[in-house]
């Protein structure tokens, strides 16, 4: 017997018979979710899929990882980068990725450079940030790439580009709704959100509508806990923020949280990380969320990942090419697209 709609709860998920399609509850109506998406790779499969792409990073390596995010098994060298990059942000549409290197050492830059993810190589220029800029968070839709927040020094600003043209970012027209850095970002393929985020160690969730400018990002609901430094990842329903830490030096979440994007309200635990982490690179595809690398706080080179319909703790993927990524990461299969 099905429940009468005051009691379901926001974010159930069902699988119609009739439709033969899986659905998921917000804002009073079934909406159909997506389960497809780009050509998702076969198990074992090292030619090109649903792909997460990341650079091992911690300031020393210019080497980019990639993994077919269906299968599970060690990460593969992608290419590399222009640079040694610590710190920055990525994001991409279904066929190009973004990266903004953020810190090079010993300096921050406002580079972005731009790949192929179906393929392997190194990268080109693409533009740049509106500022050198470093420690945002980063999403993207179909169209849009966007960074919010950053350092050094802490701004709230928002910026973003069309991930199909070269150029530089333009500033969205509304700010974060603090100021700072560390923040992690996911969408759908209408809202942005950040979570997190540094001074403070907040637990703030924020939201933007990604084709629109000229707003500031409104109050979304809360994390189940402070967290700065965590990894961000969603398909186009939930969004799964994963590890980071309370503070700059205090103990590694292992925790990980889930919100309902297309609701507001306050996050949900999901369960947890194989071990504790911070500075990890997130990622999904429309079934996966994943961390991969970070510091426990000694730099690590496991890859974790959960089934984003379930709830549960994270499964161990395989293994980096090397350790600390800090973030970086995309995928051409995200909730966005």
């Amino acid at each position: 017997m099905s429940l009468p709609p005051s009691e379901i709860p926001q974010g159930a998920i069902r699988f119609n018979t009739d439709s033969q399609k899986l659905e998921f509850y917000a804002q009073g109506e079934w909406w159909n979710m997506v389960t497809d998406n780009v050509g998702i790779a076969t198990s074992g499969d090292t030619t090109a899929g649903a792909r997460g792409v990341y650079p091992l990073g911690n300031g020393a390596s210019t080497r980019l990882d990639f993994i077919n995010l269906s299968s599970t098994g060690d990460a593969q060298d992608f290419g590399d980068l222009s640079d040694t990059t610590y710190e920055g942000g990525g994001c991409a549409s279904s066929t190009r990725g973004l990266h903004a290197l953020g810190y090079t050492d010993p300096t921050t830059v406002s580079t972005i450079e731009k790949l192929t993810i179906a393929s392997t190589g190194s990268v080109s220029s693409f533009g740049n940030l509106s500022a050198a800029n470093r420690i945002t968070g980063s999403l993207a839709s179909a169209t849009r790439g966007v960074w919010g927040g950053g350092a050094i020094p802490f701004v709230n600003l928002i910026q973003y580009v069309t991930i199909a043209s070269d150029g530089t970012a333009v500033d969205f027209g509304g700010n974060m709704t603090f100021t700072g850095s560390y923040t992690t970002g996911f969408a759908s393929p209408t809202r942005g959100v950040f979570a997190g985020g540094h001074p403070g160690d907040t637990n703030v969730i924020s939201f933007i509508t990604i084709a629109t400018t000229g707003e500031d990002a409104q109050d979304f609901g809360d994390l189940t806990v402070n967290r700065e430094m965590s990894a961000g990842s969603s398909n186009s329903t939930r969004g799964i923020v994963m590890g980071g830490a309370p503070s700059t030096s205090s103990p590694n979440r292992s925790s990980i949280d889930y919100v309902t994007i297309a609701t507001l309200g306050n996050a949900v635990n999901f369960g947890d990380l194989t071990q504790g982490k911070r500075l990890g690179s997130g990622f999904a595809s429309s079934t996966r969320a994943f961390m991969a690398t970070g510091y426990t706080p000694a730099a690590v080179n496991d890859i974790d990942y959960v089934e984003i319909a379930t709830q549960g703790n994270a499964v161990d993927f395989g293994d980096a090419g090397g350790n600390g990524s800090n973030g970086n990461a995309m995928s051409n299969a995200h909730g966005g697209l």
